[in-house]
Formats: structure tokens, sequence, C-alpha cells
């Protein structure tokens, strides 16, 4: 068809137009004639017909011969190939709240799966039977893998000490200006343990090979993942880029604790095929946990005498509010302010303190009572804060060793 399309195009370059007397009035358009011309017979074919004193005709060459031209070769017979399906690999995640669009104690799940099934489907069961759907999406996550051991670095500012080195199956990274990193570009979860996840975010990228990146200038323990930050995190652990292929697990707060069982695969396959990945994971609602106190304020900073001792710091926010530069005071995210105190011998807890403010007194007979006489010039003293939440509890700790 081709062939003689191209064949019509090239004959019909040439067209006549000429007048016949009205006997020719049998004439119609897209008849074919033959036209006697300078000694020569020329084959065309009428196109249109102006019918006045004389009929006026626009006629096109045609070639007989066009429309006998042998088929072209037969194409080899080939069926249709079946695309066949992996399990994916799965990724549940228990992080901190990370929009605002995203209830805090709901987890996220991240997959990737070549080739692509167009949409993953999520199933639960507390047993090992019995599994419901959930949810389903769309989107394949940026999943890779830390190449080296990654240690532990400063929070609160740049870490330019440590560089990031990971693997990812698909996409890429990219550099980004200080300016969009601190609104949360190029963020990344890093198991430092199992089911324990640092948040890092990346100003710099460098591709190293295919797949392969370098990332510096990090900021570390982000959204206040500072306690999961690994001493390393080991080469291997797993690695996702916290983006918006990332789908919001639908559980309810009261799902929080239990010890489901998950089944994560195509959609377009039953739950019980084995494309499906299985996995155990519980839920524990970390976007509701407390982050820990900060500036705990060392007893040497005031002129002091042996006696009472005032232990004071700075509350945080969980709440993505807490970011704004424009408040008096960061939101209390939690229904009551609370927090408890451990005072600490080596491992074991001495006494635990509680309050509703940011400030608790350690009195010198509760001091004499520990540790035989209030403590003075020259000793130490370790202690443990805890914010706590009505849902979840305990917050994450800060650990501080007091000077005298």
């Amino acid at each position: 068809r081709c062939r003689r399309a191209l064949m019509e195009a090239w004959v019909g370059r040439e067209t006549a137009a000429f007048r016949l007397p009205p006997s020719r009035l049998a004439l119609d358009p897209a008849d074919a004639i033959r036209l006697a011309h300078d000694g020569r017979l020329v084959d065309l074919r009428l196109v249109s017909i102006a019918d006045a004193e004389a009929r006026g005709i626009e006629a096109v060459r045609q070639d007989r011969a066009t429309y006998d031209l042998p088929p072209g070769d037969p194409r080899a017979a080939s069926l249709t190939r079946a695309v066949v399906f992996g399990a994916p690999k799965a990724v549940l995640m228990d992080l901190p709240q990370l929009t605002e669009d995203q209830p805090a104690h709901r987890p996220l799940v991240a997959a990737h799966a070549v080739p692509w099934p167009g949409e993953m489907a999520v199933f639960r069961s507390p047993s090992t039977d019995g599994f419901e759907l959930l949810t389903s999406f769309g989107t394949r996550a940026r999943i890779g893998t830390l190449v080296s051991d990654l240690y532990s670095g400063p929070t609160s500012r740049f870490d330019r000490g440590n560089a990031l080195i990971v693997d990812l199956l698909t996409g890429t990274l990219e550099s980004v200006t200080d300016l969009t990193l601190f609104g949360g570009a190029n963020a990344l979860a890093i198991e430092s343990a199992a089911g324990v996840w640092e948040i890092v975010q990346a100003g710099a990228a460098e591709l190293l090979a295919l797949g392969r990146y370098r990332l510096t200038q990090l900021l570390r323990g982000q959204r206040g993942t500072e306690s999961a930050m690994g001493n390393p995190a080991p080469a291997g652990a797993r690695v996702v880029v916290l983006d918006d292929s990332l789908a919001t697990l639908p559980i309810a707060e009261a799902d929080l604790g239990i010890p489901w069982n998950w089944r994560i695969g195509p959609a377009s396959r039953s739950v019980s095929d084995e494309t499906y990945v299985a996995q155990a994971f519980t839920p524990a609602g970390a976007g509701l946990r407390p982050f820990s106190v900060a500036h705990v304020e060392q007893p040497w900073r005031r002129p002091r005498t042996p006696g009472d001792l005032t232990i004071r710091w700075k509350r945080r926010s969980r709440a993505l509010a807490a970011d704004s530069w424009g408040g008096l005071e960061v939101p209390l995210a939690e229904e009551l302010e609370a927090y408890e105190i451990e005072i600490l011998d080596g491992t074991a807890v001495k006494r635990v303190l509680s309050v509703n403010t940011t400030s608790a007194v350690y009195t010198a007979a509760q001091q004499t009572a520990d540790w035989g006489a209030p403590l003075a010039p020259g000793d130490t003293l370790d202690i443990r804060i805890f914010q706590l939440s009505a849902l979840v509890g305990r917050g994450a700790p800060k650990t501080v060793t007091f000077t005298f």
C-alpha cells in the first residue's frame, strides 16, 4: 500500500486542464480517459468538471501499472510474546510524617519491578490466610542499596565529612540548590538497622557509573530521625528515594501495634500468585512519636552550689508547621505537654522525674538518696529525657551527660 501511494503521488505530478463540447456529456469525474497530445497518448483521470457553454475539465495523470504492482514480501508470522512479571522489590516503612496530606500515623510502601505491571496491589491479614485488599498504587519507586558504609555525622548542619554512595535500580538523582534542599528536595530513607530508617537529604549528586551516585553536602537525621543514624549504616542497606511515587497505607490508628502479614504484587494477578512478595510488618505509628528535646542546658553554664539541680531543655515539635520562622513557639502536636527524665547509673535507671514543663528539679534530697551526697564539682550525671504522647507513649530519647 505504501509503494502504491508513493507511485500515485509521483505519477500525479502531471495535471491537465482543457475544455470539451457539450456533446461529451457522458464524461463524469473519476472517469479514466486517454488523451492524444503532442504525438503521444496520455492516461488521465478526471478530477472535476465545470459545465457551462463548454465543459471545463481538470484531470490528473495516472498509470495503470501503478495498480498492477506485485504485493510486498510477506511478514514473518510470529506469536505475541507473553509479558512475564516477577515478584517486586517492596519496602514497607514506618516514617515520620512527610507531607500535610499524609496522616501522621500511616506507614508508606514503595515497590520496584521490571517490567512494571502497571499497578501494584497491597493485601494484608492478621494471619497467614484471608488476605484482604487494602490499597493499590501505580508508580514505581526509586529503590537502591548503599555501596559502602555510611558513618554517623552532625545534625542541624551540613555533614561534609561523609559521602553517601548508592546504587539505584532505576531512576536518576541530580544536584539541587541549598534553597531547594531546605524545601525538602533529594530526601532519602536509609535503613540503618532492620526497620530503622534515617532520613537524609543530599545537595550534590555525582554520577559515578550507570545507576551509581555519590551524594555529598548531606543533611542528616531529618524529621527527628537522628536517633536512627547508624554508626555505620552497613553497605547493602536499603535506600528509598522519598518522592510522590511512594504510597500511603490507609490504616486506622487502631491497627497500630498489630503484627500484620502483607502481600504485595501485580494488581492483575491473584493474591496467591507467585508474583506476590510476602512480608511481616508491624506499623508502630512513627509519625505520632514526639521528637527528642533539644538544647539541654549544662549545669556549669550557670553559677551554682551543691543542692537542687534544675534541668532545662527546649521542646521540639513533630508538626510540619514547626519549621516556620514566624511563630513565637513551635506548635504542641500532642494532646498534653508531658516529659519523663530518667536519672541513669550506667544502664540502670535510678529515678524517673515526671513534669509538664520544659524543666525539672532534681532535688538535693533525691541526689543524696541516689548518690549519697548532692552532686558537686567534678561529678558527672547521665540523664535521658522523653517527651510523652498520649497515643504512642515515650518519644525519641535525648541522652546527655552533665558535668559539674
